[in-house]
């Protein structure tokens, strides 16, 4: 199946009372991976990348490498660009036909933040999904970290969709990047949230969050939630694991397939906690 648009993943998802899941990649091992689990699991699903990510390929060859694998994959599944800070990274993913992007600018002004999203906007053609985000989500991805955190403030949800035109909202309500074991969601202030906002939430940070609450987001207007922090740990202690047991190996390609195995076992168990109802 050819790459599709963003918003059918949302347009599906929603109608089900599905949750994608949306899965960074940088290389051939995860993508391999998160579609090998995709496939099992049945559920349509983001691939992503964020822009710390392409300086070794360019957004072409992501897109290529995903597009050429789902080629015999049935699943419903969009090429997404995770945490666009700046509009030339729009224009790039663009440039490379991504269907579905993330304008991040919320550690700046309010103002600011809806101006520049807006832009970007603009710069979407028609079908391709659009994710801002409010609040400053906080940890560390990528050695990236925000100056500051914030929580999304359900008074200005409304204000920020209507103004931007986003079709996904990320939001900051006690998740938070990377590999974080002490964060928690505040369902309080989801709720709060999803009663203001005309559009689905996304949650990120996911790698860090109880599987119990992972499990309850499809209740609070979730319609993704990205994972990128897991699946890396699992390729690098595939590899990682390989060289201790035995410092001279030289099979890259048994270790590679190891690899593989590990992120499709991680992406299917996410995939099936956010979705409780799928058997």
């Amino acid at each position: 199946m050819a790459l599709v648009s963003g918003m059918d993943i949302i347009k599906e998802c929603t109608s089900r009372g599905l949750v994608a899941g949306s899965f960074n990649t940088t290389n051939i091992e995860t993508t391999m991976g998160i579609v090998a689990a995709i496939e099992r699991v049945g559920v349509p699903t983001f691939i992503q990348v964020a822009p710390t990510n392409v300086a070794l390929s360019g957004y072409e060859y992501i897109y290529d490498m995903v597009s050429r694998r789902l080629e015999t994959c049935d699943v419903p599944v969009a090429l997404h660009l995770d945490h666009g800070k700046s509009l030339e990274s729009v224009e790039g993913a663009l440039a490379a036909k991504f269907t579905s992007i993330m304008i991040d600018y919320s550690e700046y002004p309010y103002e600011e933040n809806i101006r520049v999203s807006a832009r970007a906007r603009e710069m979407c053609p028609p079908g391709v999904a659009l994710e801002a985000e409010l609040g400053s989500i906080g940890g560390k991805e990528d050695d990236v970290a925000p100056e500051h955190a914030s929580y999304t403030n359900p008074d200005q949800v409304k204000h920020f969709v209507d103004s931007v035109g986003c079709d996904m909202l990320a939001v900051s309500v006690g998740n938070q990047h990377g590999y974080a074991p002490n964060a928690r969601i505040d369902f309080d202030l989801l709720a709060k949230v999803q009663a203001e906002s005309p559009v689905p939430l996304v949650i990120h940070g996911a790698s860090g969050l109880p599987s119990e609450q992972l499990g309850r987001l499809h209740e609070f207007g979730v319609v993704k939630v990205n994972v990128a922090a897991d699946l890396r740990n699992a390729m690098i202690r595939a590899f990682g694991e390989a060289y201790a047991a035995n410092p001279n190996e030289n099979s890259l390609i048994r270790v590679s397939m190891d690899a593989v195995n590990a992120v499709t076992d991680v992406v299917e168990a996410r995939i099936r906690t956010l979705n409780p109802s799928v058997a």
